[in-house]
């Protein structure tokens, strides 16, 4: 097979693109990475040298292609579906690459700070550092809010990159910082990407790793 995806199914990053490769139903091999295995890490840092996962590999073009949005931006420019993730309108592709920007810096970004202090030595933790990510969280839905009080998906009526990319990391923001009540669109939205097939797939495989994160609620 063409493709392969090196990725671990806990991961929030490397979500993105697993959506976007059940969205239109692109073939490839899945290879689970441990970091924690020396076999396995190994093999992976010849893949990727800083360790970042996901990695495509694509042997038909002889191509590596590393960081979560450029993999969909390459699988939507060489092995494009009936889902148009990335558009060929330049203006509206602008909007939908901004709105992936904005989920990745200032959902997921906060979102895994909070979580790696967790995993931190109880001496080294960051309680400054978690509460601004707190806050920046709690910015970012008040800006979610109001983006989408009348769309459906996050540019609009169709399912994109950037709802790609706002399905893990309001997935995740949610585990660590509730959108409790005062979000009540932001909930819209994050049920709604629930429901999508192909976010619900990824979600059912993650689901034997769910006990390792360490903000899990069942």
């Amino acid at each position: 097979m063409s493709l392969t995806l090196h990725f671990h199914p806990l991961a929030s990053f490397c979500w993105k693109p697993l959506i976007a490769l059940y969205e239109n139903a692109i073939a490839f091999d899945p290879v689970i990475v441990d970091l924690g295995d020396e076999h396995s890490r190994a093999a992976f840092l010849k893949i990727s040298p800083t360790g970042k996962m996901p990695a495509l590999r694509d042997d038909a073009r002889d191509r590596t292609v590393l960081e979560s949005t450029i993999v969909v931006e390459y699988l939507a420019a060489h092995y494009p579906g009936p889902v148009e993730l990335v558009p060929a309108d330049i203006d509206l592709a602008l909007v939908v690459r901004q709105a992936d920007r904005f989920y990745d810096f200032y959902v997921q970004d906060p979102m895994q700070k909070i979580v790696g202090d967790r995993l931190r030595p109880l001496d080294k933790t960051d309680p400054f550092g978690v509460e601004q990510a707190r806050g920046q969280l709690r910015t970012s839905y008040a800006i979610i809010e109001q983006e989408m009080q009348s769309k459906n998906w996050a540019v609009g009526d169709a399912f994109t990159m950037a709802d790609c990319a706002a399905s893990p990391a309001l997935f995740y923001a949610n585990k660590v910082e509730p959108f409790g009540d005062k979000f009540p669109a932001v909930k819209r939205y994050h049920d709604r990407l629930q429901q999508r097939a192909a976010f619900a797939r990824v979600i059912e495989e993650a689901r034997p790793y769910f006990k390792f994160f360490p903000y899990n609620n069942g």
